[in-house]
């Protein structure tokens, strides 16, 4: 008998529907990663290990964001590999995936890979992470650590660091003439260029260096990762200014084949955690370093002063001087450097005529607040 075409419509409605119900479901298993961090850090070092902002918690920032799509376990120096043998360890991909440092302690890879952690007389936080943001920074680091198949994040900043603990005090330029100051970077040059000598060591051993003798001075971190490191107890002069770190800022570098393995919505994890410990990790140090300062003056002993006006000239010449040559040699370096300081000719303007001109006008206006 010949269906009419309503009943065959309903039919085949019916029919299909079944057909949906019947098929079996199809599930998408989730790619996981499981990857290796090393660090330069000694295990347990507050702001670069542990604590917000740190090695530790950006891993466990991501593996959060991630739904544990993401997990990194966390080396401290010498856990794995030595403390300074992250770079090339990222760079092959053999061994890790990612290490926490900073960029200055791999400017014998690159003299510019130092621009994007610090330069001495350069920007403070605010103007840094605007070059890096919005003036062309990150691209630049990106162009810088290309060729050794690395991908740079921005995790962390201590703003602007204490020039350091002296066991004797600095009075003019002779007194820099032959002192052993454990220093990295481009401070580190500075510092030859006038006559000290600088060593590159890692945390875990400045402590000891400096107490034993075996340095005459030490630039750590600031007021509250220097009184957890003890240098109070090996040194009583700490001088200020912060000219060789106004900005002194931590990376964690990725394998390139690495990064580009992750779906794009995990490269976006990992860049939102980093951008999250970098502010962090400031905000952190920020709220911690007033009180340490006052314990290590007041209950410590700590002679805190600034350096002589004569010294802070010279080592602003011989930076300049530095940089000048760098850049005639390199043309990466000339690019690198030529968008900093144009960056900060401009931010500078900005900023004298807002934070500066604030903190100028209300000085010691807050304690009688307190009154």
């Amino acid at each position: 008998m010949a269906m009419n075409r309503r009943n065959f419509l309903k039919a085949g409605s019916v029919a299909a529907g079944a057909g949906v119900l019947a098929a079996p479901a199809i599930v998408t298993a989730r790619e996981t990663f499981n990857w290796r961090m090393t660090t330069t850090w000694p295990p347990g070092l507050p702001f670069f290990q542990t604590g917000p902002g740190s090695a530790t918690d950006f891993a466990r920032r991501v593996e959060e964001m991630s739904d544990r799509r993401i997990r990194i376990r966390v080396y401290a120096a010498g856990e794995l590999i030595p403390a300074f043998e992250g770079f090339d360890a990222v760079s092959s991909g053999r061994q890790v995936q990612l290490n926490h440092g900073c960029a200055y302690y791999w400017s014998g890879k690159s003299f510019a890979a130092q621009y994007f952690t610090t330069v001495p007389f350069g920007m403070t936080f605010q103007g840094y992470n605007a070059w890096m943001n919005e003036g062309g920074g990150y691209a630049l680091w990106e162009e810088v650590y290309r060729p050794f198949n690395l991908v740079p994040l921005l995790v962390g900043c201590t703003g602007v660091q204490p020039v350091g603990w002296f066991r004797r005090p600095v009075e003019s330029l002779k007194d820099l003439q032959g002192l052993n100051i454990r220093i990295p970077g481009l401070a580190g040059d500075v510092y030859n260029a006038v006559g000290a000598n600088a060593r590159l060591l890692p945390g875990s051993e400045v402590f000891a260096a400096l107490e034993r003798g075996a340095i005459d001075a030490a630039e750590w971190v600031g007021p509250y990762a220097d009184r957890e490191l003890g240098l109070h107890r090996a040194a009583k002069y700490y001088y200020s200014s912060g000219w060789h770190e106004p900005s002194t800022s931590t990376e964690v570098i990725v394998n390139r084949a690495a990064w580009e393995s992750l779906p794009k919505d995990l490269q976006a994890i990992m860049r939102n955690a980093a951008a999250a410990c970098n502010i962090t990790s400031h905000a952190w140090l920020e709220g911690r370093n007033s009180e340490a300062l006052d314990d290590l003056i007041n209950n410590h002993k700590v002679i805190f002063q600034p350096l002589p006006d004569d010294i802070i000239r010279a080592l602003f010449e011989a930076t300049r001087d530095i940089l000048n040559s760098k850049a005639k040699e390199d043309p990466l370096v000339k690019k690198v450097n030529d968008s900093f300081w144009q960056f900060k000719v401009k931010h500078d303007r900005w900023q004298a005529n807002s934070e500066t001109a604030f903190q100028t006008q209300i000085r010691d206006l807050g304690q009688q607040m307190l009154a």
